[in-house]
């Protein structure tokens, strides 16, 4: 088989293969094959003909034809491992020669004109340094989820008084278009100053007393009349406030498993210090992926790019509303997005890791579980829907940034050391430590087993 390339951009080329006689003869026998299962032949049973009868019956066009549709992808699948490319998109094919006669010397030709990853250079890992903010955890930190804890154990209260900021309001809202009234809702909860709801209600509940009404107006946010102006009447039901209880033990001791609102902080400091912790790991990966880069450009196939970018916008919302600003945002991420994703699959190469089954199966039972899944029905959605190869792909690159991470070192602004080693656990270590765990348990076990004989003959020998 002959191979020729010809690049047509940085992430672009077009594959000329060009194959022999003997690199078609498996793919013509199989067509052969193929089409005598559903040949009915006097004197040949069906799947039992000669594939010379085969060419003389259906004609040896027909057997090409059938041979082309496993040949050309196989054959464009050794061509690029052969020059060891890597395709990102389908290839788009075009045959331009075919084999005419079973006897004389004709070849297939075709080409595959494919986007692909660009080639660039990894920098070395040993005696890399990444530097990274350095782990603090302020006091504010425990404050604010001493606040949330609070105010999940808070209640609502009716005060007599005009609503202010931050109350919680009932109200009953009347939309009308030249005096016609288009919309309307009673009992409507609403938090003032929380901007959730229609522009201009804030104002118009500031100061109201229960029983009062205002009008203002304002724009629709949703139904057929969507984006119009409007009057809108707003009715005050009630004003209620929200009291929190006191931070004291008892409410430590109510809130939580602990009896003392110190020991409650100290549980409090300890989770937003693993916050902190995940966080300045989240950075360190950042900080990491950006250092590889640095000196090296990674041109992005546009194909790709057009096609994920078209893919972003349908789920962004209404093509209409979507401002040249966001299109633009979408665009700049998505481009970050796949130059990562190649980063990545270069990566994993380097570090020669290896996927498993139970690697590929662990990841999709994690992703099911993390969306509410059968895990199961999910699995199988993957394989029948063609997408355990991107599976397969994603754990790869999971698995070549963590052995990579772990290559280099990490060091906080002040040049201290960090050790991010808990948040680059692979599942060979979990599972080394299980057999570890699980030796040291017999290994006790059969001390303890070895000193109760012992003790007993011990005391077997004193009776004596």
């Amino acid at each position: 088989m002959k191979i020729d390339v010809n690049n047509l951009e940085s992430t672009k080329v077009r594959l000329t293969v060009t194959a022999e006689k003997d690199d078609l003869t498996s793919y013509l026998d199989k067509a052969r094959e193929e089409i005598g299962k559903h040949a009915n032949i006097p004197g040949f049973r069906k799947g039992h003909v000669p594939g010379k009868i085969i060419d003389q019956r259906f004609g040896y066009s027909a057997v090409v034809s059938e041979a082309l549709n496993e040949a050309v992808p196989a054959l464009y699948e050794n061509a690029v491992r052969s020059e060891n490319l890597r395709p990102m998109d389908q290839p788009q094919f075009n045959v331009e020669e075919i084999p005419t006669s079973a006897t004389d010397d004709s070849v297939l030709k075709f080409t595959a004109e494919v986007e692909i990853r660009p080639k660039f250079e990894l920098p070395e890992l040993d005696g890399m340094t990444v530097e990274i903010s350095k782990l603090e955890v302020k006091e504010e930190d425990v404050d604010r989820r001493l606040e949330a804890l609070r105010q999940r154990f808070g209640s609502l209260v009716g005060v007599d008084r005009p609503a202010a900021e931050g109350d919680y309001a009932n109200i009953n809202l009347e939309a009308s278009i030249d005096g016609e009234v288009v919309d309307s809702q009673e009992g409507v909860s609403y938090e003032l100053g929380s901007g959730t709801m229609l522009d201009g209600l804030d104002e118009a509940l500031n100061g109201l007393s229960a029983g009062e009404e205002t009008t203002f107006e304002g724009t629709l946010e949703g139904g057929e009349h969507e984006g119009e102006k409007a009057q809108i009447k707003v009715v005050l039901n009630s004003v209620k406030t929200e009291e929190l209880p006191e931070l004291d033990d008892d409410f430590a001791a109510d809130a939580s498993e602990f009896d003392t609102l110190e020991e409650l902080k100290a549980d409090m400091r300890k989770a937003a210090q693993q916050d902190a912790a995940a966080r300045q790991a989240n950075e360190g990966r950042d900080a990491f992926l950006e250092l590889l880069q640095k000196d090296i450009e990674i041109d992005v196939p546009k194909g790709v790019k057009e096609r994920t970018v078209e893919e972003h916008l349908k789920t962004a919302g209404d093509p209409a509303k979507i401002t040249d600003e966001q299109k633009a945002e979408i665009e700049s991420s998505t481009e970050t997005e796949i130059r990562n994703q190649m980063l990545l699959d270069a990566l994993a190469e380097k570090m020669e890791v290896n996927v498993s089954q139970a690697d590929v199966t662990n990841f999709l039972v994690s992703v099911a579980q993390q969306y509410g899944m059968d895990p199961s029905a999910f699995i199988q959605s993957i394989v029948s829907g063609g997408r355990l190869p991107s599976a397969v792909q994603e754990v790869a690159r999971s698995k070549g940034l963590i052995a990579a991470m772990r290559a280099v070192s990490f060091k906080d602004t002040d040049g201290s050391d960090v050790d991010l080693s808990q948040f680059l656990r692979t599942e060979e270590d979990e599972a080394n430590e299980s057999i570890q765990a699980a030796q040291a348990a017999a290994k006790a076990a059969a001390e303890a087993v070895s000193n109760a004989k012992n003790s007993a003959e011990d005391e077997e020998s004193s009776e004596e």
